[in-house]
């Protein structure tokens, strides 16, 4: 993946098509929720470091809880070449504003997530379980809370 916002578009697509493909219906709160999470990650990795991203989707193959297994979550990963850890940022009080909110997203929406030195750059990685919120969690989420 190249170093340009327009890839955020490609990334969203490439998972949809993977989560299809696996039989996830794209409806299901939890492939929107993966969606937005993959922008956010993605963006993250191309705005804030400049540099190209890898963008992984680690599916589980079997064992949810349908199948008498524990539920096992979707991992996400964005790997790029940028030593800098991911640090939250907060938008500040402005409601209108267009950035700060990623990895807030990502928390909330993600049962887990977290980082690591990976080679020369980083590894953003998080989990989602397949009975996660819905992606749409804006009317639900107290702005002001997170600006503090």
């Amino acid at each position: 993946m190249q170093a340009d916002p327009a890839e955020v578009g490609r990334a969203r697509r490439w998972v949809r098509s993977r989560l299809l493909n696996h039989g996830v219906d794209p409806d299901a709160p939890m492939a929107e929720t993966v969606v937005l999470v993959v922008s956010e990650l993605v963006t993250n990795a191309v705005v804030h470091t400049g540099c190209p991203a890898v963008l992984r989707l680690c599916l589980p193959m079997t064992g949810g809880p349908a199948e008498g297994g524990p539920a096992v979550p979707l991992r996400v990963e964005v790997a790029d070449a940028s030593e800098t850890a991911p640090a939250p940022r907060h938008a500040g009080a402005d409601e209108d504003a267009t950035n700060g909110r990623g990895l807030e997203l990502v928390e909330l929406l993600c049962e887990r997530w977290g980082w690591y030195p990976d080679g020369s750059g980083k590894r953003v990685w998080c989990e989602i379980g397949a009975d996660a919120r819905p992606a749409d969690p804006l009317a639900d989420v107290d702005w002001a809370a997170l600006a503090q």
